[in-house]
């Protein structure tokens, strides 16, 4: 999950070099008075989400796989304690009786 994220990181961070030097060349518009760097990070997220999408997809499905094999792998062993703790329960009635 780290990795996927540096590389999202990586493709915001070249999206915004790109769009702060089309800004500045004037090739892009300029935001509006003091706007102008939130023109240029808006612009640079707006251009880099679609990016990531197609580019990262094995790697976001790769980081998918690990979520879903940790969520299993919590599962099973709440599973186990919630068993283990039905056994001494039940031994314990058991004693008691």
């Amino acid at each position: 999950m780290g990795r996927y994220t540096l590389m999202r990181l990586g493709i915001f961070a070249g999206c915004l070099v790109v769009v702060w030097g089309l800004v500045y060349s004037g090739i892009a518009p300029r935001g509006l008075g003091d706007s102008n760097y939130m023109w240029v990070v808006l612009l640079s997220m707006v251009i880099s989400a679609p990016i990531s999408f197609v580019v990262l997809r094995g790697e976001r499905d790769r980081a998918s796989a690990q979520v879903v094999a940790r969520v299993d792998r919590a599962k099973a062993n709440l599973e186990r304690n919630r068993s283990q703790e039905d056994t001494v329960d039940d031994a314990a009635r058991g004693a008691h009786s």
